[in-house]
């Protein structure tokens, strides 16, 4: 299983929320780049980069702190938040990024989203099925569809889509572990590989989600806030 570590931007920094509340802001580095390359130091080899600036806007705004650890690591990155046009995934992969994730435009335009899984391929599309209370939530989580999680990936299997990442909001950034029963759910309904995102609190959870065969995990705040330490984890990589 992959180990995925997050970073999240805003204004340029280094942040983490609760349950995706932008009021719950905090900043651990005002230099990505720096994070960035503590994760590759300690053998990291994959990184989750979220543009939250641009997750709540119509375009991407961060790429520039893309560029830069892109430029400046090996790490392949995914790359998420503001990518709503064709404008946007082209200066996202010009800037470096291994992968695009889309949410929010998967939800409000399908057929845009389809070209992008036709034209670039399923290794560099990931589908972000970000839930609350099982409902695909949108432009940085402050908006709900009524779409069900388990038909949103249902769907866009038979699209072409291979890659997911899930996050249930309810879990994401409160380190009091994973939705490993939503997760057991998805894998049976669908031959993904997913992605677990949102609660990893401690290294017994990544064993959890890699027992229910997910392909990857990401976490963010388990390693900002000590809970899981890298020295620990580099062994397992």
């Amino acid at each position: 299983m992959r180990i995925i570590p997050a970073i999240d931007i805003i204004d340029g920094k280094c942040v983490r929320l609760s349950q995706g509340d932008y009021d719950t802001k905090k900043i651990y580095n005002e230099n990505p780049l720096e994070v960035a390359k503590e994760f590759e130091d300690y053998g990291i080899e994959y990184l989750h980069l979220v543009d939250l600036d641009g997750a709540k806007s119509k375009q991407i705004i961060n790429y520039k702190t893309l560029e830069l650890i892109a430029s400046k690591t090996n790490l392949k990155v995914d790359f998420g938040g503001g990518i709503k046009a064709n404008d946007d995934i082209r200066i996202a992969f010009e800037c470096g990024a291994n992968q695009i994730t889309g949410g929010s435009i998967a939800v409000q335009n399908p057929t845009l989203f389809q070209e992008w899984i036709d034209q670039y391929g399923s290794d560099k599309i990931i589908l972000g099925a970000d839930a609350k209370d099982r409902k695909i939530a949108t432009h940085g989580w402050l908006e709900t569809s009524e779409l069900d999680v388990i038909n949103f990936i249902q769907e866009y299997k038979t699209k072409g889509i291979d890659y997911v990442i899930c996050t249930d909001i309810a879990k994401d950034g409160m380190l009091q572990g994973t939705s490993n029963e939503l997760y057991a759910e998805i894998l049976a309904a669908s031959d993904v590989k997913l992605i677990a995102s949102g609660g990893v609190s401690s290294i017994d959870d990544l064993i959890k989600v890699k027992e229910l065969g997910c392909e990857g995990a990401i976490l963010g705040k388990a390693i900002y806030e000590g809970r899981i330490d890298l020295k620990v984890l580099s062994p397992m990589l």
